[in-house]
């Protein structure tokens, strides 16, 4: 999908054509989440998923910061990122249905995104996993020289994860450029986060344990996720070293497609709904202008694009099971090599 053109060097309020374009992605995003969540229901999609309704803002601000070389590297709940780096959606709509054409090939399914030409390095199914892989990534572009930056995604509940520390650490201590962004969307699966810390802020309050500024920003507020995202990429870029970057916000859902969410007390579910970053956005374009009538299009226009899609993924047949061993190993085969 198109987005706003990356910021290099300065981190600017975002102007009138960036707004509407970071909200079109927004939108686009939500109905493609709620497609998926329909489609779960009727039984089309198996396996666990994972939705981020209510947490577009952070996906599309942060993607909206980085060059197309730059990269992304998420947990379970990625299909926002994956989409926000500019992965196909059908590709994507395909993989959660289990067709060919899918992203893997149909074979990864909701947990396992990957699109690594789009600079998405993979959605990962285990807490905490992916932060040392981040790590990895940002030194390799230390190693070639390149600029280039590693964005970590992941929730709340990965702060007391040994490998978040260690990676944190070890970030810190290289200068990685790498910016850790966690989306504290104050639930760890079923269990409230400030339960289970004793600090009030999961990351932020743990930055300065590793050398950090702790960095606590609105994660419904997409253009204030973009322009602190675009200072914490351009002091990576200048060997400056990481950033841990905590972004508030709340999932509209449970933790899963098939968790009721019933433990969250009603008026906090409203409270939040009222923060949604799609009706911040819309304020945001009403008073720069845009009508009722620009923003309905914009809503339509997503609707039309997904339903096409879905239909075309629902006709596609279902992956070969020849290929099941296919793509095991870099070079696209399946033997083990000595």
């Amino acid at each position: 999908m198109p987005t706003p053109d990356p910021i290099t060097d300065t981190a600017p309020s975002a102007g009138h054509e960036t707004a509407l374009a970071l909200y079109k992605d927004m939108v686009f995003i939500r109905r493609f989440l709620e497609k998926v969540d329909g489609l779960y229901r009727q039984g089309q999609i198996h396996g666990p998923v994972h939705l981020g309704l209510g947490q577009e803002a952070i996906a599309v601000g942060a993607a909206s910061a980085l060059r197309p070389d730059d990269y992304s590297i998420g947990t379970y709940r990625g299909h926002a990122h994956a989409l926000a780096r500019g992965t196909s959606p059908e590709a994507v709509l395909r993989e959660l249905l289990g067709r060919q054409g899918g992203i893997c090939g149909g074979k990864g399914g909701s947990m396992h995104i990957t699109s690594v030409k789009d600079g998405y390095y993979g959605s990962y199914a285990i807490v905490g996993a992916h932060l040392p892989v981040a790590c990895g990534l940002a030194w390799a572009s230390r190693i070639k020289r390149t600029e280039q930056v590693t964005l970590c995604f992941f929730g709340d509940g990965t702060v007391n994860i040994g490998a978040f520390h260690e990676a944190v650490n070890l970030a810190a201590i290289w200068r990685l450029p790498v910016i850790f962004i966690c989306e504290n969307n104050q639930y760890m699966e079923y269990t409230p986060i400030s339960t289970m810390i004793p600090v009030a802020r999961p990351a932020a309050d743990r930055a300065a344990a590793y050398g950090l500024q702790p960095i606590l920003i609105d994660g419904n507020d997409v253009a204030a996720v973009r322009s602190c995202i675009a200072e914490a990429v351009v002091r990576a870029r200048k060997g400056e070293g990481p950033s841990l970057i905590e972004a508030d916000t709340y999932r509209l859902k449970g933790h899963s497609a098939l968790d009721p969410a019933a433990y969250r007390p009603a008026d906090e579910v409203a409270s939040w709904k009222t923060k949604d970053p799609l009706l911040r956005q819309q304020a945001v374009l009403r008073e720069a202008g845009v009508s009722e009538a620009d923003l309905t299009a914009f809503d339509t226009d997503a609707l039309a694009r997904i339903e096409a899609m879905t239909d075309s993924a629902l006709a596609a047949e279902p992956p070969d099971p020849g290929d099941a061993w296919r793509d095991v190993w870099s070079d696209g085969g399946w033997q083990w090599r000595n």
